[in-house]
């Protein structure tokens, strides 16, 4: 069953160990960011490629303003690192572009590394991954 959103309301789907995020833009649109396409808007059974959907609830007035900031910027392409789901959808919503998937999974490879590097064990390179990841807030849908 597909979870019932508004537009500006944020999408997420899970995308491998991570979760694929877009905004509704109504009349069953999507706007995301993928590696092949860059910023661009899919239908929802295009986004969801037979996922299950989750949504986080805006209130109005913030989906308004997200909405607002989806359909006028220019459409970007796609970089992992500075142009990802996740800054397309944050630059929409807060007008500053980050992605805590990518801060998080960056901790957790950091600890993760420093873990190993101090023991040369690899439990304590997966224990120091689980804990760098942990360390870093996320924003509730992942």
């Amino acid at each position: 069953m597909v979870a019932r959103y508004l537009p500006g309301d944020i999408v997420a789907r899970r995308k491998g160990f991570v979760m694929h995020k877009g905004i509704a833009l109504g009349g069953d649109r999507i706007l995301h960011n993928t590696p092949l396409r860059g910023e661009h808007v899919s239908t929802e059974a295009e986004f969801r490629q037979g996922q299950p959907m989750h949504v986080r609830h805006q209130e109005r007035i913030n989906r308004l303003r997200t909405l607002h900031a989806a359909e006028a910027h220019p459409r970007r392409g796609y970089n992992l690192f500075t142009n990802n789901c996740e800054h397309t959808v944050t630059r929409a919503a807060t007008g500053k572009a980050e992605s805590p998937q990518l801060v998080s999974w960056g901790a957790g490879i950091g600890v993760g590394a420093l873990a190993f590097a101090l023991t040369r064990h690899p439990a304590a390179a997966v224990a120091g991954f689980a804990l760098g990841k942990q360390l870093v807030k996320n924003d509730g849908i992942d």
